[in-house]
């Protein structure tokens, strides 16, 4: 009973102090980031040569008048030195592991009060989606006007490479922005794109021109989704696997890398009809034929003993597929009871162990997989440790660490045990209490201690990244911190207000050769992480 009213009191509080501090401002002014001053390139606006009728063939995807940036169409994109830095790409969803893990070293383990140096920043279209970089090209797919532009920069200097563009009519029926969700997936020489209509586009990586596409809206039955298309690609091999979410059994779909055909189908119907739902009242799953087969969880590669595995957690719950067959390994039902809910967080392998992680009261649970891979069993289930909304937990020495919360003032980061599920500690990203803050000239929050402008105080339902022993965490309305990875206790380093960045910053932070990339709705900016040489 004690630890329920300790529970309530802290729900009871983040929402107090968020409805406090929304009153006070949009984000806060505080510096990060200030020792270069870099303007917004405003991109020209991007024609609508694609029109509105849904894209048909390649042929259809349209190009852009390019020429307000120094580039047409005909022309081949400038020349792109090599990195003039050591360290990684981060070229597909949560980084080179696609768990949101960075082998980078040499990192300023302290920042300046205002903020990493800032290199340079754009302008850009709508979007939740995260950019991608490979080599010296950074890639992010966004929304601008009626037109879905995939968009090349430089990664070091932000100069804008190539630009390729399709019609767009998607329109989000729940009033959020209507650009894409999913990230670019890029390999040597191409560029893997999944948009918010179902549109899959590969391009070639260093000119933007087409190579294939398909409209997956046209050749799969898909029900309608909640907030469009959103469980970024993965590439298996030469497969690139697709969590379409075609009725009946089309839920996830293998596609030939190369050419785009379709190498084979799986998961809905044969799955779920009839499956153990562990619902007092409903024990087994009836299928209908008319529900939603995908969520917004991307799936990710595996090998657990010895067995490569493809796991997606789907509308309805997890399964595991065999990525040369599609043929299905087994599956675990792991969804709200709620209609209006989705899954959005990735799976965790470690080991032979999995860890799902949904709010709508959901809470998580681990898994482990038979020796066979054939099957699961849960190690522990707990409805209140962790309620992940989208951004995945990060694993560590036997924690996760994850922001739990659907709602942002809901919004905290937490550290479980691995083995028991139990939390270890909690924050909300503001160690004091609201008595602490107030309210400053031009909407600003400050410190009623120190009297001076702070970032917003809370991380809402924010996002991280590992690296060093360290977290870069990105909060939903733009502030930005460095913390230590510490079972103990919450440790921050540093804070500040990343530049440009305002709520929602929803995307995850990028990180490739000491180079932080952040996004929110309408600016891409990088800053610099590296430390100084001697």
């Amino acid at each position: 009973m004690l630890t329920l009213r300790r529970d309530l009191s802290r729900i009871v509080l983040n929402r107090v102090a968020f409805t406090l501090l929304v009153g006070l401002m949009l984000f806060s002014v505080a510096g990060c980031g200030n020792t270069v001053q870099v303007e917004l390139a405003q991109d020209a606006p991007i024609s609508n040569s694609g029109g509105s009728s849904p894209l048909k063939s390649p042929l259809d995807v349209a190009a852009p008048n390019d020429a307000a940036d120094g580039l047409s169409s005909d022309a081949p994109p400038p020349d792109v030195p090599a990195p003039n830095r050591p360290g990684d790409d981060w070229p597909r969803f949560l980084g080179p592991l696609e768990t949101g893990v960075s082998s980078e070293t040499g990192l300023l383990k302290e920042w300046p009060t205002d903020g990493p140096p800032l290199l340079w920043s754009r302008k850009i279209g709508t979007g939740y989606s995260a950019p991608s970089v490979r080599g010296n090209r950074l890639v992010v797919h966004h929304r601008i006007g009626d037109e879905e532009v995939i968009q090349c920069f430089r990664a070091d200097t932000g100069e804008p490479l190539w630009k390729h563009a399709s019609a767009t009519q998607y329109q989000d029926p729940y009033g959020y922005n209507n650009g894409p969700r999913c990230t670019p997936l890029l390999t040597n020489d191409r560029c893997f794109t999944f948009g918010a209509e179902g549109k899959l586009i590969c391009v070639e990586l260093a000119t933007g021109k087409p190579i294939w596409f398909r409209d997956t809206k046209a050749d799969f039955t898909i029900p309608k989704e909640f907030f469009g298309v959103g469980a970024t690609p993965i590439l298996e091999g030469d497969r690139l696997i697709v969590l379409v979410g075609g009725q009946p059994n089309s839920g996830v779909v293998a596609f030939d890398a190369r050419s785009g055909e379709t190498s084979w189908e799986s998961v809905g119907k044969q799955t779920w009809d009839g499956a153990e739902t562990r619902i007092p009242n409903k024990p087994t799953y009836q299928w209908t034929g008319e529900e939603k087969v995908v969520s917004y969880s991307s799936p990710i590669a595996a090998t657990i003993h010895g067995k490569r595995q493809i796991l997606c957690l789907m509308r309805q719950g997890l399964v595991s597929v065999d990525p040369e067959t599609g043929a299905e390994n087994f599956h675990y039902w792991f969804r709200s009871r709620t209609h209006d809910s989705v899954n959005a967080a990735r799976p965790v392998v470690v080991g032979d162990t999995i860890l799902l992680s949904a709010a709508y009261r959901v809470g998580s649970v681990l898994l482990k997989v038979a020796e066979d891979g054939q099957s699961v069993e849960p190690i522990w289930s707990d409805a209140r440790n962790l309620l992940t909304h989208w951004s995945t937990a990060i694993h560590h020495d036997g924690h996760y660490y994850g922001f739990s919360g659907r709602h942002e003032q809901q919004g905290e980061l937490r550290c479980i045990k691995a083995d028991t599920g139990k939390v270890v500690w909690q924050t909300n990203g503001w160690g004091r209490g609201l008595d602490a803050l107030a309210r400053g000239p031009n909407g600003t929050v400050i410190d009623a201690e120190t009297k001076q402008p702070i970032p917003w105080p809370f991380y809402g339902r924010g996002s991280a990244i590992m690296t060093e022993g360290m977290f870069v965490i990105l909060g939903e309305r733009g502030t930005l911190a460095l913390a230590d990875v510490n079972a103990n206790e919450w440790q921050e380093i540093s804070r500040c207000s990343a530049p440009l960045m305002h709520y929602p910053c929803w995307a995850a932070p990028v990180l490739s050769r000491g180079r932080l990339y952040l996004r929110c709705e309408d600016a891409l900016v990088c800053l610099d992480l590296k430390e100084p040489a001697d």
